[in-house]
Parts: structure tokens; C-alpha cells; sequence
């Protein structure tokens, strides 16, 4: 992948209440529910929704965010193509763990069933 540096420090500095709204009318937006969003979330970040709204309103930063989160063990399981960049070849963790939450609401949105978006075997 040919990010830069300076791309993945504007990530990390990036907080995730100013991204979270955005999660939120895109899933909405397409008959999808914040209950539904909130279940993708925790279980990519092991969030659970008083903490995620907690974090939305401290304004962490996705930084922050993903170093105190416990990653689920089959995220690398989320491969595919998000913003232009195939997710398993994203070489800096944070924005590959960005990029996993994005590819996730992405396939809220698009209506994939939820055993399929939680990687359930």
C-alpha cells in the first residue's frame, strides 16, 4: 500500500465522535438500526454501547480509541476493498483497524446479513 506517513497520523488524530455520525445516518439511512451498528462495533472493539457513547462524548481519538480496545481475535477475517485500498494490505495497524470498522458499517449499509458481517463460521 502507498499511504503515507502523514495519512495515518491525520487517522489517528482523527476522533471518532466527528466519524460516528456519519456511521450512523449511512446505516440509518439504508433501513439499518444504531442497535445494529452498535452490535458491529462491540463486536469489532469489545465496546459495549455505554462505553462506545462515553468515548463518543470524550472525543477520543481513533488512536485512543483502538489502543484501548480488545480487537476481535477474527478481524483480520474483514478483507476486501474500502476507500480504495484492500484492507489486508494496509501495513500500519491503526489505519488497517480504521479501515476494518469503515469496511464493517460499509457492509451494515449494504444490507450483508449479520452472521456474515460478524464472521460467524
Amino acid at each position: 500500500m502507498n499511504k503515507t506517513n502523514n495519512h495515518d497520523e491525520r487517522i489517528a488524530k482523527m476522533t471518532f465522535a466527528s466519524v460516528y455520525p456519519h456511521y450512523i445516518a449511512k446505516v440509518e439511512k439504508k433501513n439499518r438500526t444504531k442497535e445494529e451498528l452498535f452490535q458491529v462495533i462491540e463486536w469489532l472493539t469489545g465496546y459495549d454501547e455505554k462505553k462506545l457513547l462515553e468515548l463518543v462524548e470524550e472525543k477520543v481519538t481513533f488512536e485512543k480509541f483502538f489502543q484501548n480496545a480488545t480487537l476481535n481475535p477474527n478481524a483480520h477475517l474483514i478483507t476486501g476493498v474500502i476507500c480504495g485500498y484492500r484492507i489486508e494490505e494496509i501495513e500500519n495497524p491503526l489505519t488497517q483497524q480504521v479501515r476494518y470498522l469503515d469496511k464493517l458499517v460499509d457492509e451494515l449499509a449494504k444490507g450483508r446479513k449479520m452472521e456474515k458481517i460478524l464472521r460467524v463460521a
